[in-house]
């Protein structure tokens, strides 16, 4: 069959970087200086501050009128760069983590426990859990989707993403559960809540982030991918359920030398993944880390997002290596099931002088996308 040339569709995975008036302290900060960062519990002194600081009514009216503006820009900004399912940025919250893990009963924030992390490179401050966990009124997502949705272009679908159970698990210091499997059903049916009243809403893009799946592979395919399920539980069949599975995350834009799961856990996981009841996508880092495409064969209905950006570096990579990766991409899975998308969010790019690279980076991705030479046939679903 000759070559044609197809059209993938594009998104990002989460967090986009804060405009500068938009005071809400994250692991971002300072971008601009090339201070190393370690992340994990590096602002949660800082959000708890912010949070009593803004809690007059001038205040929280104040924050939210800035916090939708800072939204509506992101969403312009990545529709701009040619993205078709944007995201809120997470431009709310502290991190991707923390911010739900506040509206949980049973995890405290005022008795931190302070933790070695990336191989005891430094101290973390994480919450605590110190009883059962259950949902704790005070946080709606899906009001918070809805105003993000009303700030998109016509037509313009709005994702909604959300930290999964063994991830949040990684991010917290269990002093009640001593159990990771039992801990997890239950911060399954808190997130599960929050997706209903997503649905509810009418949110038709939901993502679950699980890095920890890459990098805790025996606990994913143990419990983890089952924990998932129960997390997509009662989602409609028109719902687009996403789990992205990372590699890892530099403390820093640029930093080459830190801490990736095992080059093999997707090729683990992927056979749960895809026989999963309730995964429609499964998103997969490849830019800073090439996999043997391959991979891509071994998920049999669900579509794929691979990861075609690098969101930990500044160098802008050109629309035609891009497109010559898809290209290759597309000789393992079918256009239809492919989508792209940078690696992981978009947050190491905060501060002014690292803006236009990442609209730069995300323009090219996007115009790589639109015209994707193709043969017709996978090689896979030749076989």
């Amino acid at each position: 069959m000759s070559a044609q040339t197809v059209s993938l569709s594009t998104t990002v995975i989460g967090a986009f970087p804060k405009p500068g008036y938009l005071n809400i302290p994250d692991w971002f900060a300072n971008a601009d200086s090339d201070e190393k960062k370690g992340l994990l519990g590096t602002s949660t002194d800082k959000f708890s501050a912010h949070l009593k600081e803004t809690q007059t009514e001038e205040g929280s009216a104040k924050l939210e009128e800035d916090i939708l503006k800072a939204t509506r820009e992101v969403i312009q900004e990545q529709c701009g760069c040619g993205v078709d399912l944007p995201t809120d940025g997470e431009v709310r919250r502290e991190n991707y983590i923390h911010f739900l893990c506040r509206y949980i009963e049973g995890i405290d924030f005022e008795n931190l426990t302070e933790t070695g992390v990336r191989n005891n490179a430094f101290v973390a401050r994480i919450p605590t859990v110190t009883g059962p966990v259950k949902f704790r009124p005070g946080l709606s997502c899906a009001a918070e989707w809805i105003k993000a949705q009303e700030t998109a272009p016509p037509k313009t679908p709005v994702k909604y993403t959300l930290p999964g159970p063994m991830t949040i698990i990684g991010s917290v210091a269990d002093a009640f559960y001593k159990d990771d499997a039992k801990l997890a059903q239950d911060l399954a049916k808190v997130v599960n809540r929050h997706v209903c009243e997503l649905v509810e809403a009418g949110c038709k893009h939901i993502q679950v982030d699980e890095p920890l799946f890459a990098r805790k592979a025996d606990d994913a395919l143990s419990w983890g991918v089952k924990t998932l399920d129960q997390v997509f539980e009662g989602c409609p069949k028109d719902v687009e359920k996403t789990v992205h599975i990372c590699c890892g995350y530099p403390g820093h834009l640029d930093q080459t030398e830190y801490l990736k799961a095992d080059v093999n856990a997707y090729f683990r996981l992927a056979p749960a993944i895809d026989a999963s009841e309730q995964v429609d996508v499964v998103s997969l880092e490849d830019a800073w880390r090439k996999n043997d495409l391959s991979l891509l064969g071994h998920f049999k209905k669900t579509k794929v997002i691979l990861g075609t950006m690098n969101s930990a570096s500044s160098r802008v990579e050109s629309v035609e290596e891009m497109r010559e990766r898809l290209a290759d991409a597309l000789n393992h899975i079918e256009p239809e099931r492919l989508i792209v998308a940078p690696d992981c969010g978009l947050g190491l790019f905060s501060g002014s002088k690292h803006r236009d690279c990442l609209n730069k980076k995300l323009a090219n991705m996007c115009e790589a996308a639109k015209s994707v030479p193709y043969s017709g046939k996978s090689q896979e679903a030749a076989l």
